[in-house]
């Protein structure tokens, strides 16, 4: 399944509508089909879009954004380069909290699309268990001013519905079933809304969600320093819904990065780094099923946006 092949009025309209592909190399002999959904071939190279554009959309129908307002957010870059896209074609101005910590290439993509980036400093260079928190309370100060909306993804409902229709394809292109699902949380909003429609359609379906091993704040309580992008937050978010989740597991950072290569190298899947944690989890899971099972999960963004780090650095060992 592929995007529309004819025109469409703007660039909004080439949100979704992404392939899933097989794993064929990096999957051993005797697992479970694992499958990775493509969502780095939306508009900015993640499956942010869709939210960005669903929360701005709602905001507009409720009367909370109107022209001539800036829209405030804290992220890492992903769902800034985001609501940066959907703002400057729907002609919003857009300001975002951000971080050292992350990827330059967010950082530069965000202020290309027209935002305003606030650079909160992390003196360790890494995501730690204050980070996302103190970028929060800047984008609310932010927020405070007249004419200005905080857009709140990490307790923003209206971010659902964009995600939920991630598992409104997958059930169009898994017509037979998907025996597991798993992915990386952030805020969240990705795991509950394509659970949602899973355990709708298909109440058996196991589903995972996954957390960096060195910052297990489900799977130990404790919140920890991790160099995993747009995941691994530092709190439980608040859409986190344990009842549509059936277990949660730590990945090794190490792993995930070691997957990213492989895919990039054996499967020709040039990926970020929390996919490559997803694609760890997967296969995890692919083992304990055996043959004749389907393990879906999520190629969250393109490994385009880590080309200035280390995660595909010439001198890896």
């Amino acid at each position: 399944m592929a995007s529309p092949p004819f025109p469409v009025e703007s660039a909004l309209d080439a949100i979704g509508n992404t392939p899933v592909v097989r794993l064929r190399r990096v999957v051993p002999e005797g697992h479970a089909k694992v499958f990775l959904k493509l969502e780095y071939l939306n508009p900015t190279g993640s499956y942010k879009d869709r939210m960005a554009k669903s929360m701005i959309e709602q905001a507009e129908i409720k009367g909370k954004l109107q022209p001539g307002m800036t829209v405030v957010e804290a992220s890492g870059g992903s769902t800034g380069s985001s609501l940066a896209f959907v703002c400057a074609i729907k002609g919003y101005q857009f300001r975002v909290a951000s971080s050292n910590a992350f990827a330059v290439e967010k950082l530069r993509t965000m202020r290309a699309l027209g935002a305003t980036v606030d650079v909160i400093h992390s003196p360790s260079g890494s995501v730690t268990a204050d980070l996302i928190p103190s970028m929060i309370r800047h984008a609310q100060g932010v927020a405070s001013q007249e004419g200005h909306l905080f857009i709140d993804q990490f307790n923003n409902t209206d971010s659902l519905p964009g995600y939920e229709l991630i598992g409104k394809e997958l059930v169009k292109q898994f017509p037979n079933g998907i025996s597991a699902f798993c992915g990386m949380f952030g805020a969240a909003g990705m795991v509950t809304g394509v659970s949602r429609v899973l355990k709708s359609r298909w109440p058996e379906t196991r589903f995972i969600v996954l957390e960096p091993q060195s910052s297990p704040i489900l799977t130990e309580g404790r919140a920890g320093r991790h160099s995993v992008e747009g995941v691994g937050v530092g709190f439980i978010p608040p859409h986190l819904d344990p009842s549509l989740y059936d277990e949660a597991r730590g990945i090794s950072e190490e792993e995930g990065r070691t997957m990213c290569r492989r895919l990039a190298e054996e499967e020709g899947l040039l990926v970020g780094t929390s996919t490559g944690l997803n694609v760890v989890g997967a296969i995890a899971l692919a083992k304990e099923l055996g043959p004749d099972k389907t393990v879906v999960t999520i190629a969250v963004d393109t490994g385009l946006k880590y080309m200035n780090g280390n995660l595909f650095a010439d001198n890896r060992n």
